[in-house]
């Protein structure tokens, strides 16, 4: 029997600050999973119980208090869950959950890479030092990927020159620069990862996620980068049929400065 799996990624800059647009999103689109990132709450303050009335019973947590935090959502009960602490830091950045799909299950990793700060020199920047060493431990880890795998999240960086709105002037930019965006496609290419969104999107075409709050009016200046990303592993890539960005959701009532990315996978 056909299966359909919906997954969606976001970067919700705190859950419970925004837990209105959630709520929307979950009401208006009605995803089988979402990952969030940045959620900025510990475990024990996670709005679990707003979240299960409207459907969502699986819940995946791995946060902290004020920063970073990722969360997996789910219609779809979870075989399996893992959360790995990168660089030392003891920071939440990554939480694993298996989902059954097509009559076996995907492991599906939600990541928040770090930011970097700054100035895009690890020598003089500990941030930017610290957000290089994770995707090296990235890549690591992921070189032994056997299982059916989907990656998403927020990993911070724009990888081609038609993920910025200006390849040229952003090339000095964090999130943008030579190296970062080597670094980004040795992690890719060690798990032998498909960029999904870039499989539908045409390389030639802009794709962004992601626009400042410091823009007067963000739509119309369309300085975006694509910072979230849907990967998956070779075997998966043909089951995705459709990335959708959700432009819209920039523009809601107290938005995130990014937008959701869904992903749909038909088996």
């Amino acid at each position: 029997m056909p299966d359909t799996l919906t997954i969606a990624t976001w970067n919700i800059n705190s859950v419970r600050l925004r837990l209105p647009i959630v709520e929307r999103f979950l009401t208006e689109f009605a995803p089988d999973v979402l990952c969030l990132q940045e959620t900025k709450c510990p475990d024990a303050n996670f709005p679990l119980n707003a979240l299960r009335k409207l459907g969502y019973e699986h819940i995946a947590i791995h946060g902290q208090k004020g920063y970073h935090g990722v969360a997996t959502i789910s219609r779809r009960p979870f075989v399996a869950q893992e959360k790995r602490e990168f660089c030392g830091k003891g920071d939440s950045r990554h939480v694993a959950t298996d989902i059954a799909f097509n009559g076996s299950s995907v492991r599906l990793h939600n990541f928040y890479v770090p930011a970097g700060g700054d100035e895009p020199d690890p020598e003089v920047n500990d941030k930017f030092a610290h957000k290089l060493a994770f995707l090296d431990e990235m890549t690591e880890w992921f070189a032994d990927t056997a299982q059916p795998t989907v990656i998403v999240g927020d990993l911070n960086i724009a990888p081609y020159e038609h993920d910025v709105w200006s390849h040229k002037k952003l090339l000095k930019v964090v999130s943008h620069t030579p190296l970062e965006c080597e670094k980004l496609e040795t992690v890719r290419k060690a798990g032998g990862f498909v960029d999904l969104m870039r499989q539908h999107v045409p390389m030639e075409e802009k794709l962004y996620t992601w626009w400042s709050y410091r823009a007067r009016d963000w739509s119309a200046a369309d300085k975006g980068r694509r910072l979230d990303h849907v990967w998956s592993t070779p075997d998966l890539a043909p089951l995705s049929s459709k990335i959708n960005v959700l432009r819209d959701a920039r523009g809601w009532e107290k938005p995130s400065d990014h937008a959701p990315v869904l992903a749909t996978f038909e088996g």
